[in-house]
C-alpha cells in the first residue's frame, strides 16, 4: 500500500513556493531518499532544476533533468507530462506538482503532493486525494512551511 502525504502550501508567490519545495526535495536527499520530482510542465521543471543549482555549495543535491546525467539515474530527477525517455526507476520516491495523478505514482510506495493556496488548484488537489483514496493509499496532510 503507498503512503501519500499532501503539503499544503502557504499563500505566497509561486518562487516562495518553488523555493519550500526545493526545501522539501532537500530535506528528503539529507533523509538518503531518491526522489523522482513530476513537474506540471517542462518551464516548472526547469525553475525547480535552476533553484537547485543555486543552492549553496555545502547544500548540493545531486540533480538533473530526465534525459540528462547518468544512465542509472541521480538521487533527484526531475520528469514532466510530455518529458520523452521517462525510465522506470525503483526505489524513487514521487514528488508530485502536477495536476494530475502520475502514471509513475502506480510504480511508489511513497508519494509527496502539493495542495496550493489558490482555491481552484485545492479542488484540483481534492481530486487527486480522491484518486489516491479509492486506490487504498494510506493518506496524510501536512503543511509546507520554512523550517
Amino acid at each position: 500500500m503507498s503512503r501519500v502525504t499532501f503539503f499544503l502550501l502557504p499563500e505566497a508567490a509561486a518562487d516562495e513556493q518553488n523555493g519550500l519545495i526545493c526545501d522539501k526535495i532537500a530535506d528528503l536527499f539529507r533523509q538518503h531518499k531518491k526522489v523522482r520530482v513530476f513537474a506540471r510542465s517542462q518551464q516548472q521543471a526547469e525553475q525547480i532544476d535552476e533553484l537547485l543549482w543555486q543552492r549553496p555549495a555545502d547544500s548540493f543535491i545531486p540533480h538533473n533533468l530526465v534525459g540528462e546525467g547518468p544512465a542509472n539515474g541521480v538521487p533527484v530527477e526531475i520528469v514532466w507530462p510530455e518529458a520523452d525517455n521517462i525510465a522506470r526507476r525503483p526505489g524513487y520516491v514521487l514528488f508530485n506538482l502536477a495536476e494530475q495523478v502520475p502514471a509513475q505514482a502506480q510504480q511508489s510506495h511513497t508519494i509527496f503532493d502539493i495542495v496550493p493556496a489558490d482555491e481552484e488548484q485545492k479542488a484540483i488537489a481534492r481530486e487527486r486525494y480522491k484518486h489516491y483514496r479509492a486506490s487504498g493509499c494510506q493518506l496524510t496532510t501536512e503543511p509546507l512551511n520554512a523550517e
